[in-house]
């Protein structure tokens, strides 16, 4: 890949990822409520997964998502009804916290790890097709068509979406820095809820169009 094609990427990459966005959502929220080092495990499920599916329909194997509109469902609708889960989840611990129960969980026990960050991505078409318009874009035969390429955009997506949701979650940190209090922190809680019932909505939309 040339030089010029490179920065091409990166301009077309920038606002895809830095941009709001659910993914951007999902990880703010969990910044905001947790911290950039409790949101690790989240980032490292969500982005190795976006390595895996982004080389397989770079090289030509992403046909089953990408042309059958019932397989596409099948994983909206089961992506959006695991992340309305978490979203479920965080609710009740909040609302546990509000009742000063002795032996309620909080919310800040609520673990977000590595499979949920994986699956975010893996149960969300929307983001197969994000990736197949980018190979369209920038896989171009004869002089971009080889592996190496395929490697290359892999890579610079990954990574560009890794800063920019580091960021994000770093943003998210800073925002609940400013509000310290117990009822601010429940307040806290119930937006990241209410954030993921929104992720669980967009990922739920190729159900309805």
């Amino acid at each position: 890949m040339s030089a010029d094609t490179l920065i091409a990427l990166l301009i077309f990459l920038f606002p895809l990822a830095y941009s709001p966005g659910p993914g951007n959502a999902f990880f703010a929220a969990i910044g905001a409520s947790k911290g950039l080092n409790a949101a690790v495990p989240a980032l490292a499920g969500y982005h190795i997964a976006t390595l895996g599916v982004t080389a397989v329909i770079g090289i030509g194997m992403g046909a089953t998502i990408l042309e059958h509109r019932l397989f596409a469902n099948v994983l909206s609708a089961v992506g959006s009804l695991y992340v309305l889960w978490l979203a479920v989840t965080f609710v009740r611990a909040a609302r546990a916290t509000e009742g000063s129960t002795a032996d309620a969980p909080s919310a800040g026990g609520q673990r977000i790890g590595f499979w949920a960050g994986a699956i975010v991505l893996l149960l969300n078409p929307k983001a197969y097709y994000i990736i197949a318009v980018l190979f369209a874009q920038f896989l171009r035969p004869p002089a971009n068509d080889d592996i190496a390429t395929v490697l290359v955009i892999t890579i610079v997506f990954t990574l560009n979406n890794l800063v920019a949701f580091i960021v994000w979650a770093l943003g998210g940190r800073a925002l609940t820095a400013l509000f310290r209090s117990e009822r601010s922190k429940r307040w806290m809680d119930c937006l990241f809820a209410a954030t993921l019932i929104g992720v669980a909505v967009w990922m739920a939309v190729p159900l309805f169009t």
